[in-house]
């Protein structure tokens, strides 16, 4: 394959061998119609030159021969006519020569016009071929445009639905729990309006007692039938100096204590004297529990009912003191549900840690890794609701980034259309234009085409 350059725009286009031979070929024959054309030219001029200068001389002969010998003339008058008839013939054998020559020029010269004509067909056929295939190859690349864009279109269409589901998952997850939150905190506000009521009818050491006898209340209502093996009593043992207000303890099967917790119930009237916070019984409530030997520390609180981090829920205050929890009275029965349901999963460990422990094994590190599963767990839990959204987004990102491979797309099937338009317009008269050679060339078989006048 060759490359020519045209000489109007200046752009490159590509022609096989066949058509590049064609096109020498071409220039080649026009040059040797040229060349043709000007020797017979030259060769006409010099026989109408010899054929003058002939008769000149002939004529300047006889007539120097007449005035020197008039008498001579008439005696070789016969000899005359003879030499005449000679040159006439002469003369006639060169006009049959010149007219053969001329014939044989015209000859030569249809025979290259028919080259001419030939080539300029090929050419065009050629021209006409390239075109089509042109054609076909962007009609081809269209194709394949349109499929790609319908490809991606469905790509699109897919990840949009399957957006929308997961909206809508989203959105009825986050509708149910709103809608449980709400149940709770309406619950809340309610045990919380009791409270305050109960607390403008009751003294201040009525107040604490009805605080503890609702919570035991509770427990034996609710908890006790379903807990038959469970200990919940009044800390009465004080041999320490200190005691809490309730200790609840809950054993396996086999008798393994597998949870305990030391409960703690403040209150204060609005009308006594200065306010007291939750963080004033951390400390002891910590100390309690660890002479009394329990696994967990609950401060069960109505001391400030404005505080909106208490009003919240159960609120883990290990941070200050390991293991210890505040919450409302509301929440006394789910915080023990929680904590014996967690602590029940660990039970088999603890006996399994309770056997090893019997023969002398280390299991400090069991023991690690049992608090380190719970610590990832709530962590994970976490990172997976927080990361749903993140997966929410980089789904918008990928429509964003299909629906600009698609744009990209259908401006590429826009300059295969201009390309396509250009080769349906490109002609002979712009291929030859700004170029004589080739114009002339077409021009003049143009005008041998056209019948004689």
């Amino acid at each position: 394959m060759k490359e020519i350059k045209c000489p109007r725009c200046g752009s490159m286009f590509t022609v096989d061998e066949a058509d590049y031979a064609s096109i020498v070929s071409q220039v080649k024959n026009a040059e040797f119609t040229a060349e043709v054309e000007r020797r017979l030219t030259e060769l006409h001029r010099q026989q109408q030159a010899e054929q003058k200068a002939i008769l000149a001389q002939t004529e300047t002969k006889y007539r120097a021969e007449l005035s020197r010998n008039a008498v001579e003339l008439a005696k070789k008058e016969s000899e005359m006519q003879r030499s005449l008839m000679q040159k006439d013939a002469e003369l006639a054998r060169l006009q049959q020569e010149l007219n053969a020559a001329e014939q044989k020029s015209r000859s030569a010269m249809s025979i290259a016009l028919a080259e001419k004509d030939r080539v300029i067909t090929q050419m065009q056929s050629s021209i006409d071929q390239n075109a089509d295939k042109l054609r076909i190859a962007v009609m081809q690349e269209q194709q394949k445009a349109q499929d790609e864009i319908q490809k991606k279109d469905t790509e699109i269409a897919q990840l949009k639905a399957t957006a929308r589901l997961d909206q809508q998952a989203a959105t009825i997850k986050e509708n149910s729990i709103k809608a449980e939150y709400e149940n709770k905190l309406k619950v809340a506000q309610e045990q919380i309006d009791y409270y305050k009521d109960l607390k403008l009818r009751m003294s201040t050491k009525m107040i604490g007692e009805t605080l503890e006898t609702h919570c035991s209340t509770q427990f034996n209502q609710m908890l006790r039938p379903v807990m038959p093996t469970a200990y919940f009593e009044k800390d009465n043992d004080a041999a320490d100096g200190t005691k809490g207000d309730f200790i609840f303890r809950d054993f396996g099967p086999d008798g393994t204590e597998y949870i305990s917790i030391m409960f703690e119930m403040k209150n204060e009237a609005d009308g006594t004297g200065p306010k007291h916070k939750n963080e004033d019984f951390f400390k002891k409530l910590d100390s309690d529990r660890r002479k009394k030997n329990c696994e967990f520390a609950v401060l069960v609180s109505l001391l400030e009912p404005d505080n909106e981090l208490y009003n919240g829920g159960i609120v883990d205050v290990s941070y200050r003191y390991d293991k210890m929890y505040v919450i409302r009275p509301q929440f006394f029965l789910p915080l023990i549900t929680l904590l014996t349901q967690t602590s029940k999963k660990s039970l088999a460990y603890k006996e399994e840690l309770a056997i090893a422990r019997s023969q002398s094994v280390d299991v400090t590190n069991f023991e690690n890794q049992l608090m380190d599963f719970r610590e990832k767990f709530g962590r994970n839990y976490r990172l997976a609701s927080e990361r749903f959204k993140t997966a929410i987004d980089e789904i918008d990102k990928s429509i964003q980034h299909l629906q600009k491979i698609k744009d990209a797309l259908i401006g590429s099937e826009n300059n295969l259309r201009l390309a396509n338009d250009k080769a349906e317009a490109l002609t002979i008269k712009k291929l030859t234009r700004n170029n004589p050679t080739m114009k002339a060339k077409f021009e003049e078989a143009r005008a041998a085409q056209k019948p004689e006048e």
